[in-house]
């Protein structure tokens, strides 16, 4: 495949700088894949397109206030985001300001909270053991600060960022990004599609910074995703597979959810339980066996999280739609609007 075919243009008005007003007052783009029509409506309409007996699949898992401003004893600064949990007290880290640190190097994030620097892995990432008292995530909860995307260009967080840049479903700490396709969830719009008898089940994937990977080999294909923990329990498996078997669609809400759910597949065609380590890249052409529908944000040129998004519907219709959304002004990115995919 050639990477220019997932390329769009998208003026720089159209990046949300900041969430609606109301996380289901985003507009939602309803994008039919056997007749190629686009609706346009309100995020808070979802639930008129899921039936009795769906299972809306979603990601509980919480965004971790992974970046950290730090001071050397120097009183150089440096810039930390946190990425994936190694060891005991190790975490693999992004490191900006790194020009002096060295193996052995200690900087101060707060109060009692010290990292001291390992050197760097095969990928060039930083291992930092932290030294703290107490929880480590209430450490960085005190001392950390959302880890907002870069294409939110305000010059710091603001209050609300706390609340809005975490889904209502967040509980399992350990990502460094939201799974956007779940901000745009209320539970008033929660009660309307179990309203409908269409059961909600939680999965887990902790988003790490392979998902934002830039695709640098010449083929597609070739590209490897880092591994990301995802974990599918028991009460998951069983909804889905019952809703499967009788007919149901399965809706998955994210990319996230996608790829973890696609992942657990037995050679059945069944979902099983698993808890570990998913390295699943999902690009066209592939064959989905349990998702059926998908909520999704508008997603940047050329990444995989939108390779993904055209394995799902035919990739000439994705660019369709993206254009569709451009020239309706829709809002991009991880606080712009959704896209319902059926």
């Amino acid at each position: 495949m050639n990477l220019a075919d997932f390329q769009y243009r998208l003026p720089h008005s159209l990046i949300a700088q900041y969430p609606s007003r109301e996380r289901d007052q985003s507009r939602l783009m309803v994008l039919h894949r056997d007749t190629g029509s686009i609706e346009h409506r309100t995020f808070c309409d979802l639930a008129e397109y899921l039936n009795r007996g769906d299972v809306l699949v979603v990601n509980d898992t919480k965004v971790l206030k992974a970046r950290l401003l730090g001071n050397k004893k120097t009183g150089g600064k440096v810039e930390v985001l946190i990425t994936e949990r190694v060891g005991d007290r190790i975490w693999k880290c992004m490191v900006k300001r790194a020009r002096s640190i060295s193996y052995g190097s200690k900087v101060l994030f707060g109060d009692g909270l010290i990292g001291k620097f390992l050197g760097r892995d095969e990928s060039g990432s930083w291992r930092i053991e932290f030294h703290f008292k107490g929880d480590f995530y209430e450490a960085i909860d005190e001392w950390g600060q959302v880890p907002l995307p870069p294409y939110i260009k305000r010059k710091k967080n603001l209050p609300f960022d706390e609340e809005r840049y975490q889904t209502i479903f967040a509980t399992e700490p350990g990502s460094i990004a939201a799974p956007t396709a779940g901000l745009h969830f209320t539970h008033t719009l929660l009660q309307k599609v179990r309203q409908r008898d269409v059961s909600v089940v939680s999965i887990t994937l902790h988003v790490n910074a392979g998902t934002f990977l830039p695709i640098r080999t010449k083929r597609v294909e070739d590209h490897k995703m880092a591994p990301e923990y995802c974990k599918i329990g028991p009460r998951a498996v069983e909804a889905i597979n019952m809703a499967k078997g009788r007919g149901g669609k399965i809706i998955a809400v994210g990319t996230t959810t996608t790829r973890s759910l696609e992942s657990a597949v037995d050679s059945r065609g069944k979902i099983v339980p698993i808890a570990g380590y998913s390295d699943l890249f999902i690009h066209p052409p592939f064959r989905f066996r349990i998702v059926d529908a998908l909520v999704t944000n508008f997603h940047l040129p050329g990444t995989t999280l939108l390779l993904l998004v055209s394995a799902f519907a035919p990739g000439e219709l994705i660019m369709k739609a993206y254009e569709e959304a451009i020239r309706k002004e829709y809002r991009f990115f991880s606080y712009g609007d959704g896209m319902l995919i059926l």
